[in-house]
């Protein structure tokens, strides 16, 4: 009985949205048919679309609004229509669920950013890249050059430690820390680093 009264009670209201939108009114849909159909037919729908949509209320609303505009922007469709418009809307609902679902079937799974937090930080990167550079101007040295400055500023050994290690004078060590550092600059310069 009560799909009957609301068939009827649809028709009559069709009719009458049906005679506000007749050929000698203008071609666009009024906001009294967009009131009409949300007003008969927005519970209803939302209802159904619920259950299609496991009772997501948010999702359920933007579906159930899509198919009244969809409706709105259709009135011609629907004034040739005869009987209830309500079978038209739940197609049209239902195909938009479809669609959807079909759509975040085809888009990646969503990850949680949570992991990338282990990922090394930026300043990681940049040391990484730092002492690659740094390595690579340490292979243009004379391996003389080369053996003072991994002494004295990599293993941190005074120049008299450095001096006894490699058998050579402290004077020796100092000397060749200078024109080590220089040569060390101009090989940074070469790659793009500056001071």
């Amino acid at each position: 009985m009560g799909v009957r009264k609301d068939a009827a009670v649809a028709n009559e209201h069709g009719a009458r949205a049906r005679h506000r939108m007749s050929p000698s009114s203008s071609n666009e849909p009024d906001e009294e048919l967009m009131r009409a159909l949300y007003r008969e037919h927005a519970g209803p729908l939302l209802a159904y679309v619920l259950r299609l949509v496991a009772g997501d209320r948010q999702r359920a609303e933007d579906v159930v609004q899509e198919t009244l505009i969809r409706a709105w922007k259709n009135a011609g469709q629907l004034n040739r229509a005869t009987g209830s418009v309500r079978p038209w809307l739940v197609t049209v609902a239902r195909r938009i669920v479809i669609d959807g679902h079909r759509s975040r079937q085809a888009r990646p799974q969503e990850v949680d950013p949570s992991p990338l937090e282990v990922i090394p930080a930026e300043d990681e990167i940049d040391k990484a890249l730092w002492l690659m550079t740094l390595s690579d101007a340490l292979d243009d040295l004379t391996p003389a050059h080369r053996e003072v400055l991994v002494e004295t500023y990599f293993k941190g050994r005074t120049v008299n430690e450095a001096a006894e290690t490699l058998g050579i004078p402290s004077g020796t060590v100092r000397s060749r820390v200078f024109y080590a550092l220089r040569s060390m600059k101009l090989a940074l310069e070469e790659r793009g680093v500056t001071a």
